[in-house]
């Protein structure tokens, strides 16, 4: 992306985290752009794709930040919980999106689940949990304001690592 693209893309991402979607607005990205609303549209169709686009990046640099690990959970739970005290408005932006957004438009997350199970189908990981179930209390427990140590505790009770696998 150009430099312009850049600086819509920046100045997005800090509207979506601190409004949402629903009260973004696209005058505000354009202005802290430094460039036009019909630039804006230019670049993306709707305020919709801008969202969507910011946050598949935010998404790709907490995956890359976080690595999801299906033989350790807790340590995945863990990155997850210090990614986001350290990166708060990185977690306001995937919150809009999961408040704001029907759950057919939601984010890619397919490949955690395969992840997860393949993890499940090679012993690593009890087969009998629904591995979207298995993504989404992981994630959960990550983010609820926990401390570090209880949350890694609990997601090592809901989720051990199966020892032998098959």
């Amino acid at each position: 992306m150009d430099s312009t693209g850049d600086r819509i893309v920046a100045a997005a991402t800090a509207e979506f985290s601190q409004y949402g979607i629903a009260g973004a607005r696209v005058e505000r990205i354009a202005k802290a752009a430094r460039t036009s609303k019909e630039r804006v549209y230019a670049y993306f169709r709707s305020k919709e794709e801008l969202y969507r686009h910011v946050a598949t990046q935010a998404l790709g640099a907490i995956a890359e930040a976080t690595r999801l690990d299906p033989a350790d959970l807790p340590g995945y739970a863990g990155r997850v919980r210090d990614y986001f005290v350290s990166h708060p408005e990185r977690y306001r932006l995937m919150q809009w999106g999961l408040l704001e957004l029907a759950p057919d438009q939601g984010l890619p997350i397919q490949y955690k689940i395969d992840q997860l199970r393949q993890a499940q189908e090679a012993g690593q990981l009890d087969p009998s949990w629904n591995p979207y179930d298995v993504l989404l209390f992981v994630n959960q427990l990550a983010v609820s304001g926990g401390t570090r140590e209880g949350i890694v505790a609990a997601v090592e009770r809901l989720f051990p690592a199966t020892r032998n696998p098959r």
